[in-house]
């Protein structure tokens, strides 16, 4: 039987948490979806640089990802209930409240494991593991 996982996020300017994140994620089974936000459904912090369909290609093109798909535009459990996965991974830094999701999957019926993913360890200094950081760097640099 094959162990179903969702990832999701924004993944504006894709760096190597982003990788390390959905990497990790599909570790935690066989069949790794990531549900891609769309532009609309990000309030929780600044509007993606990049336009949702970018996004989700670049994503897909990750050999960790065997599918990526845009979220639904209304209500963020749409994808889930369609795809029925085994284990929801959230990112180690994601806002998101693991109770209240875990509520509102048991309100939907919806029976499935929710896992944090760990921290990417930063190998140099320099190296950016954040949209905002390197969002920052090139203001700083070039703006």
């Amino acid at each position: 039987m094959t162990r179903r996982v969702i990832a999701q996020g924004t993944f504006d300017i894709l760096h190597p948490g982003h990788v390390h994140y959905l990497e990790e994620a599909a570790a935690m089974g066989d069949e790794l979806s990531v549900i891609v936000a769309r532009s609309a459904n990000v309030d929780h912090k600044e509007q993606p640089i990049c336009p949702a369909t970018q996004r989700r290609d670049v994503v897909g093109a990750l050999e960790a990802v065997d599918e990526a798909l845009l979220g639904h535009e209304e209500d963020i459990f749409v994808p889930i209930e369609e795809i029925d996965p085994d284990v929801i991974a959230l990112g180690h830094d994601q806002h998101h409240d693991d109770d209240a999701i875990r509520a509102e999957l048991d309100r939907r019926g919806i029976d499935c494991e929710v896992r944090r993913a760990s921290a990417r360890e930063s190998a140099a200094d320099d190296q950016l593991l954040s949209t905002r950081l390197i969002i920052d760097r090139i203001l700083e640099r070039r703006g």
